[in-house]
């Protein structure tokens, strides 16, 4: 029992004490190229969510702190800056301490930021240096031959230092207010999933940098209303339909001489990817704004001229993935396309996976091989929610499956592999260090706490459609002695959203709203990832109807084999659960008949480019898309109990989401809760807030379903 625990601990105290079980949890992961070390995050125990730094080698498994915050920081508090907060919001990172790192080529100098400072730790000798740093600092990086430090500051600086503390200097400054160099801009971080703005050539000679103007961008504020003598905070949104940021892509020299790199940014706005190393000139990804179609470039590095390699087209949207493009050793594009029924992977024209696997992420490239996650194609007949790792040959040779279960990941230096991955029958995520593609014995140390209850999850092809779903009942539940249950619908439902997966800890939130008297079920309709690129496009000009219809499917598909009552059938989410939730409540109060609806986006008109425009169009070219998806609108058809979820200082989905739709009930004379949360973001970390949130939702859904409280 941890310091942190107590006798009378209960699962709100704990799961929000150890946001959701991760705190302790080795991760963030990397092996040095000749396998002599892995490197990875992990806090001292269960309740401590502040990060230290450690090494593992693989030899004997042994491990070694190589950079502790308490120390570093003197035992004090640390001091955030806006923008590093708004980066962890982006990565929703709620953990302290050190947070991220990046190696050189070597593996044997880490970077990292910590409290707005910079720090390298050498990996080999031991040892952790604060550089001088004209901070607040933000994701430090070292040249792949560990000479040099970049670091991007608030102030939009790319700053260089030589990694002995020598030398800081301003590499490229802003021209004006409101441009940074290298750093990633709001809706490359929150829906591309590209968190950084700046690449080392693998000779550490030269960098590519973004450059980020959000002049264009229309501005909103956002306030802290419990706190009136606090400044509103300005912040840069580019919701659907108006403009983004102007992003440019440079040539940078180690003396700060720049190169524009050129292609048809009119027609191609969004940088998606990036990519350089030894295996062939940089790549970049560039999609165009209606995301069905994108080019894959190539980029001179003598005069920043670009050559298209690879065009990609798709009448719904074109997904993005890690790991790709890229190349392979022998200088072949790597990438992932979409194919009937699955999703391939290439190496130049060669097709390396067939209809057997459904590719999500490229993990690593080896000179024989590509380390994947996949699941298994759409005609499986397996158990929903299973993924795997697999080593994809590059020659001859069919895919070989290293490990499955539930988010499974892998990293890959040498001959040492690392692979991670959870299951249903165990609580926890495992880490074990193979070498030569054999277990090395090894299991890296895990600290979080063990959950004071147990998941049951009963998974089920649901219906016709063979939508995943789980089913859980409450513990020591009997049908003849108990009868039909109230139902809780417990989804999220939605794009890059699987909530069905071979992961314990996944459901252990709805085990515990089981316990409290219901039968709740996790379904994934169409739009969720995992199953086939139909089954995610599905949705493309209609993000409400099939997510609605295949809750519904699953309901009805699975009370004829377990104890639902469909007279007392509740619905909850968060995001964009949220917004399903409010959908089913106002559209089929014949089936629902409460919800709860928790940070819901209710005009789709006020959410990011990159996201709404992927499904619905512009709003200009498809004004009565963002109507119909509109919760507001529908407000007078309210019969059912709602109640409203919403942080108040959440910048991705603002709370004028929760307030519109909230006047438009009133205005309607419908009756329904609002819950404020002050301080609160698209995440709820504080500890007491996710503790009683978790407590007042099941009180007002007894309370609606006309259930004992």
């Amino acid at each position: 029992m941890t310091t942190n625990e107590t006798a009378a601990d209960t699962f709100p105290r704990q799961y929000a004490r150890t946001l959701r079980y991760t705190v302790g949890m080795p991760r963030s992961f990397a092996v040095a190229p000749d396998g002599s070390r892995v490197v990875f995050l992990r806090s001292r125990g269960g309740g401590d969510r502040a990060n230290l730094l450690w090494t593992l080698d693989p030899a004997d498994g042994s491990e070694k702190v190589a950079a502790d915050p308490v120390a570093l920081l003197g035992g004090g508090e640390e001091d955030l800056s806006p923008a590093e907060r708004a980066r962890r919001e982006r990565s929703r990172e709620g953990a302290a301490g050190i947070v991220g790192y990046a190696l050189d080529q070597a593996g044997e100098l880490a970077a990292f930021p910590l409290s707005g400072r910079l720090f390298a730790a050498d990996l080999v000798a031991g040892g952790v240096r604060e550089l001088p740093a004209a901070g607040p600092v933000l994701d430090p990086r070292p040249s792949p031959d560990g000479r040099w430090v970049a670091y991007p500051t608030t102030a939009g600086v790319l700053r260089l230092t030589a990694a002995d503390g020598s030398g800081d200097r301003s590499l490229v400054e802003p021209e004006q207010p409101g441009i940074t160099w290298g750093q990633a801009e709001f809706i490359a971080q929150e829906e591309m999933h590209r968190d950084r703005g700046y690449w080392w050539s693998p000779a550490g000679d030269r960098l590519l940098v973004t450059r980020v103007d959000e002049a264009p961008v229309r501005r909103w504020w956002i306030a802290d209303p419990a706190n009136p003598g606090s400044v509103p905070t300005e912040v840069a949104y580019p919701a659907a339909g108006t403009p983004n940021a102007d992003v440019t892509l440079w040539l940078v020299d180690l003396d700060g001489t720049r190169t524009e790199v050129v292609w048809d940014r009119t027609a191609y706005p969004y940088l998606a990817r990036v990519h350089w190393s030894a295996g062939g000139p940089p790549l970049l990804l560039v999609q165009a704004r209606s995301q069905r179609e994108q080019l894959v470039l190539t980029v001179d590095p003598a005069t920043g001229a670009t050559e298209t390699l690879a065009v990609e087209r798709d009448e719904a949207w074109l997904e993005l993935f890690h790991g790709v493009p890229a190349w392979t050793a022998d200088g072949r594009l790597l990438r992932i396309s979409d194919a009937p029924g699955h999703r391939a992977l290439l190496a130049g024209d060669t097709v390396l996976t067939d209809d057997t696997l459904h590719l999500r992420t490229v993990l690593s490239v080896g000179a024989t091989e590509v380390l994947v996650q996949a699941s298994e194609g759409e005609s499986a007949e397996t158990v929903p929610g299973l993924t795997g790792v697999y080593a994809v040959p590059l020659g001859e040779g069919k895919p070989r499956l290293l490990r499955e279960g539930g988010a499974v990941d892998a990293v890959r230096g040498g001959a040492v592999t690392v692979l991670s991955w959870s299951s249903l029958e165990r609580a926890g995520r495992r880490t074990e260090v193979l070498v030569d593609g054999a277990p090395a014995g090894h299991i890296v140390t895990s600290y979080a706490e063990r959950p004071v209850l147990t998941a049951r999850p009963e998974l089920r092809w649901a219906g016709e459609r063979r939508i995943p779903a789980a089913v859980l009942l409450p513990t020591g539940y009997d049908r003849e002695r108990d009868g039909l249950l109230p139902v809780l619908m417990d989804p999220y439902g939605g794009p890059h959203g699987q909530m069905v997966v071979q992961s314990h800890e996944r459901f252990l939130s709805s085990q515990w709203f089981a316990d409290q008297g219901f039968a709740v079920v996790v379904a994934d309709g169409r739009g969720t990832p995992g199953r086939s690129p139909a089954w995610e496009k599905s949705v493309a000009g209609d993000l409400a109807k099939p997510p609605v219809e295949d809750q519904v499917a699953a309901l009805h598909a699975l009370a004829e084999e377990f104890p639902l009552d469909l007279d007392r059938v509740a619905i909850r989410g968060w995001s964009f659960g949220g917004y399903l939730a409010g959908m089913a409540v106002l559209h089929r109060p014949d089936v629902f008949h409460a919800a709860v609806a928790g940070a819901p986006v209710t005009d789709v008109a006020l959410y990011d480019t990159h996201y709404q425009e992927r499904y619905l169009g512009l709003p200009q070219e498809h004004p009565e898309r963002y109507r119909e998806h509109s919760l507001i609108e529908y407000a007078a058809k309210l019969e059912r109990p709602l109640m409203l979820v919403h942080g108040l200082a959440d910048d991705n989905v603002v709370v004028a989401h929760t307030l519109r739709l909230s006047s438009a009930l009133l205005a309607a004379g419908r009756p329904h809760t609002v819950l404020p949360l002050s301080g609160v973001t698209h995440m709820t970390p504080q500890e007491q807030v996710a503790e009683n949130l978790l407590l007042l939702q099941v009180a007002f859904l007894k309370d609606a379903l006309g259930m004992p409280a």
